[in-house]
Order: C-alpha cells, then sequence, then structure tokens
C-alpha cells in the first residue's frame, strides 16, 4: 500500500510538471485568447485604424505604444488597471502582458485578465510571452519604447 502511494503521488506531480503545473486548470483564458508576439509585432509596425489597447501587467511597459498598470498581483495597481481600462470601449480589443518570467508562473496575468473577464471586455487577450519579455519579444527585434 505504501508503495502504490508513492507511485501515484510521483505520477501526479510529474503530470504536473509536464502540464504546466495544476495553476493551468484555472486559467482564465482559452488559448484562442493567446496572441502571439509576431502577431503583435506587426499590427505595431503597421497599425489599423482600431489599433488594441497594449497594457503592461508587469513591472515594465517595454513594448511600444504600451501603457504601464504595474504589477497586478498588487491590488493597488489592479486597481490602476481598472481606472485604465474605465474609460475604454467594452468591444476594444485590450491586449495584456507581463513577462516577468515563465507564462506558466506568473503572477501577474491572472489577476489582471480575470479583471478583464469582469469588466466585460469582449476581445480581451494575453500577448503569449512563454519565456520572458527579453526572450519572447526584445531578442526578436520587437517593437519597443524609447527611452
Amino acid at each position: 500500500m505504501n508503495k502504490l502511494f508513492v507511485l501515484l503521488t510521483f505520477a501526479f506531480v510529474c503530470g504536473a510538471s509536464f502540464t504546466g503545473g495544476i495553476s493551468r486548470q484555472t486559467d482564465p483564458w482559452v488559448p484562442a485568447q493567446l496572441v502571439e508576439p509576431a502577431d503583435l509585432a506587426a499590427e505595431i509596425n503597421h497599425p489599423s485604424a482600431h489599433p488594441p489597447l497594449v497594457v503592461s501587467v508587469g513591472p515594465s511597459a517595454t513594448i511600444k505604444g504600451s501603457q504601464e498598470a504595474g504589477p497586478a498581483k498588487d491590488a493597488a495597481n489592479l486597481e490602476r488597471l481598472r481606472v485604465l481600462l474605465a474609460k475604454e470601449d467594452r468591444n476594444r480589443e485590450v491586449i495584456i502582458y507581463c513577462g516577468c518570467c515563465p507564462f506558466a508562473r506568473c503572477p501577474n496575468v491572472r489577476p489582471a485578465f480575470k479583471l478583464l473577464t469582469e469588466l466585460k471586455f469582449q476581445h480581451a487577450r494575453l500577448l503569449n510571452l512563454s519565456h520572458n519579455i527579453k526572450t519572447d519579444w526584445i531578442d526578436h527585434g520587437y517593437p519597443v519604447k524609447e527611452n
């Protein structure tokens, strides 16, 4: 019995690590709401008549044209995001991003995306930065803010 328990525990832990951990089951977005970095970069480089609102919910607004709300894990910054979004049309595409760490462990994107959902944004999106902002955006030469 004890060996069976150890084996089942090991299988559960390994299975969780292969799928990105248990938090994956509670992600507030669906895969169709993810935006690939190359797609957003192309849109920034060739802006449309109705560009998306791009908001950093992490430590720094790095992407050209993005607005900064601050790390959404902090209640004050989440409120700052709420105030920023209050004036926006609920049909506008809003893309949030962080990029502080590997996507699966990011403490900022989940609370921010939940807020977008609560505020009933119809086109809420999340930039798919699976590693971090440097690896997935800067190293590709995508547009960044000038200092």
